[in-house]
């Protein structure tokens, strides 16, 4: 499930991005104390219903969660985190979160740390239009939605990817296009499900 939804949420195929790379000894993993991978994400982490345009599915308080990392490739500058539904609009998906230009030396963020600006990563362009998370809307009486997270380890410095940038902006500097360098260096991922609750 966890394979199928990573290719989904990016697109490629990640595993013809990091063919031949060099690693550390330890798997580069992706882990979260909010919520282990497969299993419902927390009713505070779905997204806040806003004012101006009210959803009702939209039924949490946008609390990103807590997330962390081991075992970083060798010859890694920085990350991309996204967040992807590949289940949502029908199919379409939504782009939950574009975030990149994550330092090396960063190992994760806590609870709520990604639900706005901050210097420790650039904010990209959502679905949602905002450069930060923006929690799961799901609606009700459907099966669980995946919501993908997908770490990609790569070797841009933390500034070399311009700001507010959507997915399909960003991908296409990561995988090998027509010659150019692969500027991969390993992926991780972490699934958690949600659907809006009967009550």
């Amino acid at each position: 499930m966890l394979k199928r939804s990573l290719v989904l949420a990016s697109g490629i195929a990640l595993a013809s991005w990091c063919g031949g790379q060099a690693f550390a000894a330890d798997v580069f993993s992706l882990t979260s104390s909010t919520f282990k991978d497969g299993s419902m994400l927390p009713k505070k982490a779905a997204n806040a219903s806003n004012p101006a345009n009210p959803n009702p599915n939209c039924v949490g308080e946008n609390v990103s969660p807590q997330l962390s990392w081991t075992g970083t490739p060798d010859g890694t500058k920085s990350f991309v985190l996204l967040m992807e539904d590949p289940e949502g609009r029908g199919g379409a998906g939504v782009h939950h979160m574009v975030t990149y230009g994550i330092d090396a030396k960063v190992t994760g963020f806590g609870e709520g740390e990604l639900s706005k600006p901050s210097d420790k990563f650039v904010g990209g362009k959502a679905t949602q239009g905002t450069g930060i998370y923006n929690g799961p809307c799901t609606p009700p009486n459907v099966q669980p939605h995946h919501y993908t997270f997908l770490l990609v380890a790569t070797d841009y410095d933390v500034k070399d990817i311009p700001p507010g940038l959507t997915r399909e902006e960003v991908l296409p500097k990561l995988a090998p296009v027509q010659g150019q360098p692969n500027h991969v260096k390993g992926s991780a991922g972490i699934v958690g499900l949600f659907v809006k609750p009967a009550n």
